[in-house]
């Protein structure tokens, strides 16, 4: 029996190692269900009661991870403790000829995001314009256009380029989303070879579009109604520092690990410490690695010895090394130390003086190259033709500026100076040397026609004076991209006025009619006085900045044509903004000053609804605001969608505006009015309105002029004093 005992102790021991092992190997929580199928569930996901933290929970069912308390059956394909990443199927949207309105959407819970990196919003199909319309701190959204007249109009290069198929990106944090397709495109005109269309969000680079799927069978059968989405999850939506006051719901709770801020959603995740490993939300769970037993992670070229949460490593006995992890451990005196020790320094002095006489002669060629490649830039940009044209003094309001001027000014182009990003480049605040603030725009890509065309659109630009339409100041043509200075707006866009999180309680009539006329103003002089005359197109509240007094200044030409004589404008690829767009522009191609009056209207409809050009009701349903005005003009009910704050103020004047915005918004181009006439009518409105004022100066005055102060917290007798003089000039 004394003989048998230490077997037994041996054993016990071994007993209770196999059992630490298998503790530390677990994912899921103590006494719960780990794997479904070959599916390993970590903890804090987990399936049944106690196995799960708050909106964590899955069900197996076949062998297959399903979020448990989902609206739909979503599969589970992969979850990332590291990256805080699950992977999971999600429902496609159709929409067919014969059966239109097709939608799907996800509402991914407390604790779940779309990634907006690692997803992509992709439509399929012809004649197709598909919405993603989400919520995340506020309402969010984007769409997809694809356009092909016929099968020989379709990419077949595998890629979703607008032919077929389309993709785009999705905003950030989506906690849900609602795919729709618009009713305006279908399928009926291209239905027999594409019946149906598809848009669906997917983990983008996983699809690779084929032609053969416009004709629904093949698109049906391979992705049988679902496709793999990426989600960001964390563990809690506070940061690091505030998770951590409250230790009854801190989730990282192993003590070999710790918290890190997720860099892909607003909350916190847990990590293990450097030399552990395994699962840092159990308590167990972070175990030391056996750096020991991974020599290739972890070399070693003499004894290896683990440690809690690292590793040493020692020579034998008889044996010297500097560094046993990285030199091989060998007998050597002292004396050959110091014999090697002096040839590697000579070798490393020589080597060094010879890596700075390369460096030096990199220098001076990469000097060179970079003057070469300016000079390149500025013959190809057309700077040869400009700096003519300044010389014969044809152009003598427009400075060129050199590189390092704007890029002084703007602290090599800081983040923090960006005072705007769109479709068509950066805009960011510059300070030049002699103290002027300047706004600088760097566009993006330019094809080479429009870089033959820019010298010339620059001359006819500079000589652009109107007190409405921003003032170009100067260029850089020595980059790739032509880079183009204004003078610096500082009261920012109408969109902000109107929309933005500190907008005014109250925006007086006088004040948006003012605004639409002397926009209505500086595009009737780009239609009319410029030579060539000029379309702007892309008229929207963005592009409109508000200066001193907030007098309307038009921006942003990076989408306008210079319209020369009895030439027609036919565009491959349609520019503009969704919701502004001309309609007669997106079916034609056909890019007119008509488009500019349309899109215009839509502005005036912003200012007298305060609504988006893509709104909400009250359902949560997304609508065009151009066609909700139309059809309550044509129902009679206009009271129902203008601002409640100027319904006071007379339907007749009213009624008039809607009538002007009604014409601008005609379906025929030819139907509507010239820029110039639109302009002269709210100039007409304007001065029956401030008739109206002065001879009726009651409690519509005393509101102008309270509304009017509202402007400049800081000096609000002096825009009293300004409004009435303004309503004695009748200006």
């Amino acid at each position: 029996m004394a003989a048998a005992l230490p077997w037994l102790i041996f054993a016990f021991i071994l007993l209770l190692a196999s059992i630490k092992s298998s503790t530390a190997s677990r994912m899921a929580k103590p006494g719960c269900r780990e794997t479904c199928g070959n599916f390993t569930i970590p903890y804090p996901f987990g399936i049944g009661e106690g196995c799960f933290r708050e909106g964590f929970d899955v069900s197996c069912v076949n062998n297959s991870v399903y979020r448990h308390n989902s609206s739909s059956r979503l599969e589970i394909y992969n979850i990332s403790l590291a990256g805080g990443q699950a992977r999971l199927s999600t429902l496609i949207a159709s929409n067919c000829f014969n059966s239109p309105g097709g939608w799907a959407s996800l509402n991914t819970g407390k604790f779940f995001t779309v990634s907006t990196k690692a997803n992509k919003l992709t439509a399929v199909g012809c004649n197709t314009l598909a919405f993603l319309v989400g919520f995340n701190e506020y309402s969010a959204g984007a769409g997809c256009f694809s356009m092909c007249t016929d099968k020989q109009s379709v990419d077949d290069s595998g890629q979703c380029s607008g032919m077929g198929c389309c993709q785009t990106s999705i905003a950030p944090n989506l906690i849900s989303s609602n795919i729709t397709f618009d009713n305006r495109f279908n399928n009926s005109e291209v239905r027999e070879f594409n019946p149906c269309s598809y848009a669906f969000v997917a983990e983008q680079d996983w699809f690779k579009f084929e032609p053969s799927y416009l004709e629904g069978e093949k698109f049906t059968e391979k992705f049988k109604d679902v496709v793999p989405t990426v989600l960001d999850w964390v563990a809690g939506n506070e940061y690091c520092d505030e998770a951590v006051k409250n230790m009854s719901s801190y989730a990282c709770i192993s003590k070999n690990g710790h918290c890190i801020n997720s860099l892909n959603a607003t909350g916190y995740l847990c990590a293990c410490n450097d030399g552990f490993e395994g699962n840092p939300y159990l308590e167990e769970g972070c175990q030391d690695i056996n750096e020991c037993s991974f020599p290739d992670q972890y070399p070693c070229n003499g004894i290896c010895s683990n440690m809690i949460g690292n590793y040493s490593c020692s020579c034998k006995s008889g044996t010297q090394s500097i560094d046993p992890k990285r030199e091989t451990c060998d007998p050597i005196t002292a004396s050959e130390r110091a014999r090697l020790t002096k040839m590697f320094t000579g070798i490393s002095a020589c080597a060094i003086l010879l890596l700075i006489c390369i460096f030096a002669l990199l220098m001076e060629c990469q000097k060179r190259k970079l003057v070469k490649e300016k000079k390149i830039f500025f013959q190809q940009n057309g700077g040869l033709l400009l700096y003519e044209q300044i010389r014969s003094k044809q152009v003598d309001t427009v400075r060129i500026f050199t590189r390092e001027e704007l890029e002084n000014a703007t602290n090599n182009f800081d983040s923090s100076r960006e005072l705007g990003r769109g479709g068509h480049g950066t805009v960011y605040k510059g300070i030049l040397k002699d103290s002027r603030v300047v706004a600088i725009k760097r566009s993006k890509v330019m094809n080479m026609t429009q870089k033959d065309e820019f010298a010339q659109e620059m001359i006819i630009l500079s000589q652009i004076n109107h007190r409405n339409v921003v003032k170009l100041l100067g260029c850089c043509l020595e980059v790739e991209v032509p880079m183009l200075v204004y003078e610096c707006i500082p009261n920012g866009t109408l969109f902000e006025l109107l929309h933005g999180k500190n907008k005014r309680l109250s925006i007086s009539l006088d004040t948006r009619l003012r605004i639409a006329q002397e926009s209505a103003e500086a595009l009737a002089y780009l239609h009319s006085s410029a030579y060539p005359p000029i379309v702007h197109g892309d008229v929207k509240s963005p592009n409109i900045l508000l200066g001193d007094n907030y007098t309307a200044k038009v921006t942003d030409f990076g989408a306008s044509m210079m319209l020369t004589t009895d030439e027609i404008q036919f565009m491959t690829l349609v520019q503009g903004t969704i919701g502004y767009l001309d309609p007669e522009y997106l079916q034609e191609r056909q890019l007119t000053e008509k488009s500019d009056v349309y899109s215009f209207g839509v502005v005036l409809l912003e200012l007298i609804t305060m609504k988006f050009a893509i709104y909400s009701d009250s359902a949560g349903e997304r609508k065009n605001l151009a066609s909700s005005f139309l059809l309550a003009m044509k129902e009679n009910g206009l009271q129902s969608i203008l601002d409640k704050d100027i319904l006071e103020f007379g339907m007749e004047l009213l009624q008039e505006v809607a009538q002007l915005a009604k014409s601008c918004l005609s379906v025929k181009g030819e139907e509507r009015p010239l820029m110039t006439e639109v302009a002269e009518r709210l100039k007409s409105i304007r001065v029956t309105w401030r008739e109206q004022l002065i001879q009726n100066p009651s409690t519509e005055t005393e509101y102008l002029l309270e509304s009017s102060s509202d402007y400049d917290p800081s000096s609000t007798g002096q825009h009293r004093s300004l409004m009435a003089l303004d309503l004695e000039s009748g200006r």
